[in-house]
């Protein structure tokens, strides 16, 4: 095997790449998610890891070196594929003063217990979907509402005949403000969210790279829940969905998510993710944070995909040491100070 940077040819069809990986490609390693990264203070690299296109997000973290983020990275699909693509990765970024890589593949967590064998650390997750549900989108859309459990159709059924309209709308500055405020409303008291900003140059970007569409749900000419999916490959996303708090039309999110999952069968999606849920032994737990985020999502389907998460390849040892002791903290609080936004 051989790890090198990407030439300036290969970043230009930099997707196709991606795409062209092991496990199919991920939204979340592609060039649009590495450009708006930038936004918060990393650098892209592109690495070409053998036959694997490797996105890379790098932080400097000065005295310590430079800290390596694979967003959904390396994608690969088994474990002896992962430490052998880490396995070249660590002496090339050891040359380039960097003290740990961090990874994110999609390997399932039944993979987990030979990861610290390989001197790989657990750490934090970024992407929030370490735990996940999806949707088998292969069967014709009447077979898939069929199959959806009784709560999830009756949902989506009864928000059609009392009236609620979905649309399909171009992420323009007004309506990235409507969605952000549904968003913040939703968010409040229940998770953190990032600046306006944030979200609407990613929006945007995605949109623009044909990816990524944004959809309002009204109920009598006003507009009660907005969502953003994207379709990268043959997988689709949910990235991001919100509502009013004050409940008006029963079912108006299922349905507005029944439209997300037409529109994404439509653009070849094979399956939709839902990005996120709570661990599937924790899935009836009252007390988690994303419970009532896995109430919504079951309704669709209620097997929950467990990822093995984020982990850390140490690199150097004692910086590695320094940067979980003291220095991450210290990065993130003086980060968000400055910002008002989130480190990662």
């Amino acid at each position: 095997m051989s790890v090198r940077f990407a030439t300036h040819e290969e970043i230009l069809k930099w997707d196709s790449l991606i795409l062209a990986n092991p496990d199919g490609g991920n939204v979340f390693s592609s060039f649009e998610y590495a450009e708006q990264k930038t936004t918060g203070g990393y650098k892209h690299r592109f690495l070409i890891v053998n036959k694997i296109a490797v996105t890379v997000l790098e932080k400097n973290t000065p005295p310590l070196g430079k800290l390596w983020y694979l967003p959904k990275g390396p994608n690969v699909t088994s474990s002896k594929a992962l430490f052998d693509t880490l396995k070249q990765i660590k002496p090339f970024a050891k040359k380039r003063g960097v003290f740990a890589v961090r990874i994110e593949t999609e390997l399932l967590r039944t993979q987990q217990p030979t990861l610290t064998r390989h001197g790989l650390r657990k750490a934090a997750p970024i992407i929030p979907n370490p735990s996940t549900i999806t949707l088998d989108l292969k069967p014709s859309l009447e077979d898939i509402l069929m199959s959806l459990p009784q709560k999830g159709r009756h949902a989506i059924r009864r928000a059609e005949r009392d009236g609620v309209t979905v649309e399909l709308v171009p992420s323009t500055d007004k309506n990235c403000k409507t969605m952000y405020k549904l968003l913040s409303e939703t968010a409040e008291g229940q998770f953190g969210i990032r600046s306006y900003n944030y979200y609407k140059t990613f929006w945007q970007q995605f949109e623009k790279a044909g990816y990524g569409q944004l959809f309002f749900a009204s109920y009598e000419g006003k507009v009660v829940a907005g969502a953003y999916a994207m379709v990268y490959g043959a997988k689709s996303t949910y990235k991001d969905g919100a509502s009013i708090r004050k409940r008006t039309a029963y079912g108006a999110s299922h349905f507005l998510q029944w439209n997300v999952i037409e529109w994404a069968k439509s653009h070849g999606a094979l399956i939709h993710d839902f990005c996120g849920s709570p661990p599937s032994d924790e899935l009836d737990n009252p007390d988690h944070p994303h419970h009532g985020i896995g109430l919504f999502k079951t309704a669709f389907n209620k097997t929950v995909t467990d990822y093995i998460g984020c982990y850390d390849l140490v690199i150097s040892p004692v910086r590695y040491k320094a940067w979980t002791k003291l220095g991450e903290r210290v990065y993130r609080h003086f980060y968000f100070k400055r910002t008002k936004d989130y480190y990662y």
